[in-house]
């Protein structure tokens, strides 16, 4: 049921960040483009992950993330997969470790896409509902 591969619904056009930017501009993309995860690159290489949850726990002001570096916060023990890996593989990893997003890698450890927690939703959700309930949403919303 989940065997087709990671890359047919992977985000492959990912907004990412350097360690050196600061999580004044982690938050405002995060806030802005109403996602949770941020992949931290160098050149093309993952290094790091910063999430919304990250920059809540930290119980800090706006103004104090001005200054502080997403290397400071970033995770950088990360559980990545290939492209060519199974639908199912992404969910059994983000269901065992409880995360909410899982970066795409190739073998040189460069960032291709990511999947998140909503992407695998929705590709199970139109495999089990193939039309469309547009229909549905307007008579009963």
């Amino acid at each position: 049921m989940m065997n087709e591969f990671v890359h047919t619904i992977m985000t492959a056009d990912v907004i990412t960040l350097t360690p050196s930017d600061t999580l004044g501009q982690a938050r405002e993309i995060l806030m802005s483009k109403h996602i949770h995860h941020l992949p931290v690159v160098e050149g093309k290489k993952l290094v790091g992950m910063i999430t919304s949850w990250d920059i809540f726990k930290l119980g800090l002001s706006a103004v104090a993330y001005q200054d502080m570096r997403v290397s400071e916060v970033m995770s950088t023990h990360l559980a990545t997969l290939d492209p060519d890996q199974h639908i199912g593989a992404v969910a059994e990893v983000l269901m065992e470790h409880l995360f909410h997003a899982v970066p795409i890698v190739n073998d040189k450890h460069e960032l291709l896409g990511i999947v998140t927690t909503y992407d695998v939703l929705r590709y199970e959700y139109r495999k089990e509902y193939p039309d469309s309930l547009d229909k549905f949403v307007k008579d009963n919303m």
